[in-house]
């Protein structure tokens, strides 16, 4: 039997931290898809039950890594629930929300928003985010395939560009709007990727007759 490791033992938020980053490091090395819990725990040496005691689940570790409070993060989500017919405007609007409406969550993100300017890093992390949520929302609504896949990564592409236009460079027509009528206008167009129609199929809509 190994000896016994002397000197003290780490507290809980040493090895919390340690956890974060750990996973800050393995979501930059493999994304957020590839990246999984027990990987995290491997390279934080801890076990995989101790990361899920301080994290319930790889999605609020991912929101932990970037400062987003759990709640930004149940917010995008749930805006997939209710009517079919109003998924665009509430993920939109949701999305939104996040990014302008409360400093603890819309600080870091716009932080990192900027970065991707310069840093490939940080464009991969926002990639993820957006995607993630949106992949999460969607998968009671679409199926898991091409064709969600690349609806999801249009829709997240515009999400990113209407961020941009308002939080950024700051393009007038865009930025003077309010929230509610920017998210009702991209509402319209993510209404179409974000919900299935009859004319779907696995490699795109069919053409019209």
């Amino acid at each position: 039997m190994p000896a016994p490791k002397r000197g003290r033992r780490p507290g809980q938020n040493e090895t919390r931290q340690a956890v974060l980053e750990a996973a800050r490091a393995r979501f930059a090395t493999d994304g957020f898809t590839a990246t999984t819990i027990r990987r995290i725990a491997a390279d934080a040496g801890v076990d995989a039950a101790l990361v899920m005691q301080f994290y319930k689940s790889k999605d609020e570790l991912f929101g932990a890594v970037m400062s987003v409070p759990p709640e930004a993060l149940d917010r995008m989500t749930e805006a997939w629930k209710g009517p079919a017919d109003g998924i665009g405007e509430r993920v939109a609007q949701a999305f939104l929300e996040v990014w302008e409406r409360d400093p603890r969550t819309s600080a870091p993100l716009l932080a990192m928003l900027r970065g991707t300017i310069a840093r490939d890093q940080a464009a991969g992390h926002m990639r993820d985010f957006i995607e993630a949520r949106l992949m999460r929302g969607a998968a009671a609504h679409l199926r898991d395939d091409h064709d969600t896949r690349l609806r999801i990564g249009v829709a997240a592409a515009m999400l990113v560009g209407i961020i941009v236009a308002r939080c950024v460079v700051q393009v007038p027509t865009v930025a003077d709007e309010s929230l509610e009528t920017i998210a009702a206008t991209a509402g319209a167009a993510l209404q179409e990727l974000l919900t299935p129609t009859e004319q779907s199929s696995g490699t795109g809509r069919q053409p019209a007759s």
